[in-house]
């Protein structure tokens, strides 16, 4: 039987080592360097858009009108009109920024206790946030001045909002960076006992998350990005890097330990775990691949993001990985740490000891441990049925005791609806257009129809109309909905009923909503293409229908033991505070979608890699009994130490300023954790051992699949004994 592709990729760099190790560098830095050259392109809010709100964006971009940022500055007193002279005097020094336009006259609050001050920032909105400086300085100095005096200064708007954003996301990524990889690192210390083997990984993979930033950037030109997309991208290829390296390394060291020279060690290690990091690989981005289905441009940018730097991590952990090994030979132990390095009596790494005595009970009592492990994942998973789902605005994104979030809430609550309304545009494509009698008829009655506040704004040259319509409360909330829902659903289609006009409601909450819509269409698709796919792989990996539906089973229940966690932590505040989060009470609409991506994929690590060397032990004639608690004890260093990594990066996230990245870190971190616990170690050894022969049966119409060997028989061929490679232990 031939070696596998993995076989001979790792034979194929062991003995071109030079030319491994060299290109992979060469195409690391041309990475960089191109994509660094070309710069990142970010999706402006209009391409976000989804539905009537982003046709309605669609309308303004067409006609070329410029939707400035708008910004509102709130002074307060403690008695009526004492805010004058400071609002005053912030408006002048605001004016003499030079960076703001069309300032309104101060809009007093229903008991005079406070004023509104409104205005636009010059130029694009787009680069509103690069711009917002002065005038952030200017509120800032006037909130210090009036402090003494019993002045309050709130500001909230666009660009403020954005340029704080910004700078979080910044912070936050060097916070993840500086602690992930410390902590990445430490953990492989403790797992190998020697500097060189554990810098390996992550060296790995830092090169591989490098890389791939590199071709993200190429494919932004053609795909524009989220903010947070680099997050993502660094989160996956820091964890599934390391991932990969590691899986390879502890079987050529346990190889190795077993008594087998340094060639033939890494030989195995390329056909076995090779071959289950290029099956895993695959089978994650494919998985990844289902994101292009919902609809939404955030999640192509997710897709493309998690796919290149899967991609390219699988190919540096076949090709160069064998090639370092190769050449370090016994110097990949070098810097060895006391007591972390112990040896037994035959020299040989312990392996799965631990392991072993936790899985006795399992296997003895397989009926008892399926049914707990399976009702603990559900008893975990109860709070999602309740769980709900929205765009969390910028206000519950930083945190209710930010200043951005305080200003919000004092702003909202004495002038409602002001930093969201509903933007109702009208483009007219009859006779007349937008100047016609029967257009301004219906606008007139929409402006009067839509309650007190809404304002009209006519571009007569670009032939589109606008109607800005407050929104009751904070603009987000159940009032607001209902609101909103009267203007898409009667006033709207009543005053232009009969004419020939396209008629939209936009606005954040607009945005939200049709944001949420959608992800609701689309997640059937995803999930159905995904769970198909992850069956189809399995199928022909291990020729079993019985795998491939428990493997979907398995990772479902991860998913939603994920989900419960989510839901109960930031929907409901349990233990928030715990990981310095709170109740926001909902989770991000775009996430459960992406937690069911990410961990289908990331699931399929374990599976394949434990699954394979269950395959593996039963191809030795192991019966199915034997071959489960083989499989199960010599893969748990590895898996535990995959999962610990895993866990502590995505924890990382989880305790980072921003809503999104905390439900996503939790989300990920908890749902890992159980799959390489209760999962792979309760449940599917004692589903396995339940299911008994029938894991491994081939249903007739089937016979034609191809038989893939999990063993390192095929990659010791006979031939001339090669070049000696040095010890790898």
């Amino acid at each position: 039987m031939r070696p596998n592709l993995a076989a001979r990729l790792g034979v194929w760099s062991a003995h071109h080592r030079k030319t491994a190790i060299l290109g992979w560098l060469l195409f690391v830095v041309l990475a960089t360097t191109i994509g660094g050259a070309s710069g990142m392109v970010t999706a402006s809010d209009d391409e976000m858009g989804v539905g009537d709100s982003g046709r309605a964006a669609e309308i303004l971009d067409d006609a070329g009108v410029e939707e400035p940022a708008g910004e509102l500055v709130m002074v307060s007193a403690r008695t009526a009109d004492g805010w004058r002279d400071a609002a005053g005097d912030l408006s002048k020094a605001l004016t003499a920024t030079g960076d703001i336009r069309e300032m309104q006259a101060p809009l007093p609050s229903e008991d005079r206790k406070d004023a509104l001050l409104r205005f636009e920032m010059k130029g694009a909105s787009d680069g509103a946030a690069d711009r917002v400086q002065p005038v952030l300085d200017a509120v800032q100095k006037a909130k210090d001045e009036g402090a003494s005096k019993g002045i309050s200064v709130y500001q909230f708007g666009d660009a403020s909002s954005e340029k704080q954003l910004s700078d979080l996301l910044s912070d936050d990524l060097t916070k993840a960076e500086f602690t992930a990889v410390p902590l990445a690192l430490g953990i492989l210390l403790v797992a190998f006992g020697a500097v060189v083997a554990a810098l390996l990984p992550v060296g790995l993979a830092l090169t591989a998350c490098v890389a791939a930033f590199g071709l993200l950037s190429l494919a932004s030109h053609q795909l524009h990005l989220f903010e947070t997309t680099y997050s993502v991208m660094f989160l996956m290829g820091l964890a599934v890097g390391v991932d990969y390296c590691l899986f390879y390394l502890r079987r050529e060291r346990d190889e190795r330990a077993a008594g087998h020279d340094a060639e033939t060690a890494l030989r195995i290690a390329a056909a076995t775990s090779g071959r289950a990091v290029l099956v895993s690989g695959l089978t994650v981005m494919v998985a990844m691949a289902g994101m292009f289905l919902s609809g939404l441009l955030l999640f192509k940018g997710f897709a493309v993001a998690t796919i290149l730097v899967v991609f390219v991590a699988m190919l540096g952990s076949v090709t160069v990985l064998p090639a370092l090994l190769s050449a370090l030979g016994d110097r990949i132990n070098a810097g060895r740490i006391p007591f972390l390095n112990r040896k037994n009596k035959k020299g040989a790494h312990a392996s799965g000891g631990i392991a072993g005595k936790l899985l006795r009970p399992v296997l003895a009592k397989p009926k008892f441990f399926a049914v707990g492990a399976a009702v603990l994942l559900l008893a975990l998973a109860a709070p999602a049925l309740g769980m709900k789902t929205e765009q969390l605005g910028l206000e519950k994104q930083f945190g209710s005791d930010a200043p951005l979030s305080v200003s919000f809430r004092e702003i909202t609550k004495e002038f409602p609806g002001g930093p969201a309304p509903a933007k109702i545009v009208v483009k007219a494509d009859e006779p007349g257009g937008i100047r016609s009698d029967e257009m301004r008829d219906a606008l007139t009655k929409v402006v009067r129809d839509a309650g007190e506040g809404a304002e009209l704004t006519v571009h007569k040259k670009a032939g589109v109309a606008e109607i800005d319509v407050p929104l009751p409360g904070d603009g987000s909330g159940a009032e607001a909905k209902k609101a909103l829902g009267e203007l898409k659903d009667d006033v709207v289609p009543a005053a232009f009923d009969g004419l020939d006009a396209q008629a939209y409601v936009g606005g954040d909450l607009a945005d939200s909503v049709d944001f949420g819509d959608q992800l609701s269409k689309g997640i059937v698709p995803v999930f159905a293409f995904i769970a198909a796919v992850t069956f189809l792989l399995m199928l022909f990996s291990f020729r079993s229908v019985v795998i491939a539906v428990t493997s979907i089973a398995l990772n479902l229940l991860s998913v939603g033991a994920a989900y419960g966690v989510m839901t109960a932590v930031f929907q409901h505040g349990w233990g928030a505070e715990l990981i310095g989060s709170e109740q926001v009470g909902a989770i991000e609409n775009w996430m459960p979608l992406f937690v069911l991506v990410v961990l289908f994929g990331l699931s399929m690590d374990y599976h394949v890699f434990v699954v394979s060397r269950i395959s593996e032990a039963r191809d030795r004639g192991l019966d199915n009994r034997a071959a489960i608690r083989e499989g199960i004890t010599r893969t748990a260093g590895a898996v535990t130490g995959a999962a610990v990594i895993m866990v502590a990066v995505f924890a990382v996230f989880g305790t980072l300023s921003m809503q999104d990245m905390q439900q996503m870190g939790v989300g990920l971190g908890v749902a890992v954790l159980l799959d390489a616990t209760v999962v792979r170690m309760v449940l599917l050894p004692s589903l396995m051992t339940l299911l008994g022969e029938r894991n491994w049966r081939t249903p007739r119409g089937l016979a034609w699949l191809p038989r893939v060997s999990h063993g390192e028989g095929p990659v010791v061929p006979e031939q001339p004994a090669p070049r000696r490679v040095p010890s790898a232990t």
